[in-house]
């Protein structure tokens, strides 16, 4: 006759049991959501590509049409600015420096995302004497957020290396991918201040070739590097990733 297992011995194994396939069933909804995420990542993709086609295809027709009625076309006022601080902290006036705070621009190089409107074009008038600015194209704030991205989940700077940090910082707001989150950012949607305050700001390098202006006071319009230099800060972005 077989000896009989104790009652403790049983409770165990069915405790260990259950907690096997507790996790057998965790581990294949973890794959399930994962290869979901990955399927619904690339169809945001296609359907952003797809809006971002028609509205360039839009533009050239409104070109077209201007041109053909002997007019101009005048596209609609940029939304969306990025700033680049090119100055220290030597000199810099109160008023400046806590504008500077505003827009998370603590250290030199740093670069953030701006929604332009009144106000903010007039703080930026305030700080043009230590900051370079204009209008980014989305290869530009693709390039960024890809090479340069960092996420801020618990107040750590966390490097946006996966879907999964966008979607625990900002998923309920839904975005959820980096095709979500450059869509967010470039068109200024809807929750554009909690994807923008998700964003750590920028930090770029010094620019390869250097500023041509080594003090850096003279305005862009006038041979300097301050200021509203508007689509060539593509070209200064290329440089300083």
């Amino acid at each position: 006759m077989a000896p009989k297992v104790p009652e403790s011995v049983l409770k165990k194994q069915a405790t260990q049991a259950k907690l096997a396939q507790e996790a057998k069933q965790a581990s294949y909804d973890a794959r399930q959501k994962k290869r979901q995420d990955k399927n619904d990542a690339i169809a945001a993709a296609q359907k952003y590509e797809a809006e971002y086609k028609a509205a360039e295809e839009a533009a050239v027709a409104n070109r077209r049409q201007a041109k053909a009625q002997g007019g101009f076309y005048v596209p609609a006022a940029p939304k969306l600015a990025l700033i680049i601080r090119i100055r220290g902290t030597i000199g810099v006036s109160p008023k400046a420096k806590k504008i500077m705070q505003l827009f998370r621009l603590r250290q030199i190089h740093n670069a953030t995302f701006v929604k332009l409107n009144e106000s903010t074009l007039r703080m930026l008038r305030l700080i043009e004497p230590y900051v370079t600015y204009g209008y980014p194209t989305r290869s530009t704030v693709e390039k960024l957020i890809y090479k340069r991205g960092f996420g801020k989940l618990n107040k750590q700077r966390i490097p946006i290396a996966d879907n999964s940090v966008i979607e625990e910082g900002v998923g309920e707001f839904g975005v959820k991918c980096c095709a979500d989150l450059v869509h967010e950012i470039y068109t200024v949607g809807p929750n554009f201040k909690q994807a923008n305050n998700f964003l750590w700001p920028f930090k770029l390098t010094s620019p390869r070739g250097g500023f041509s202006n080594k003090t850096k006071l003279v305005h862009f319009l006038e041979g300097g590097e301050a200021g509203n230099r508007g689509e060539e800060i593509n070209k200064l972005v290329k440089r300083m990733i």
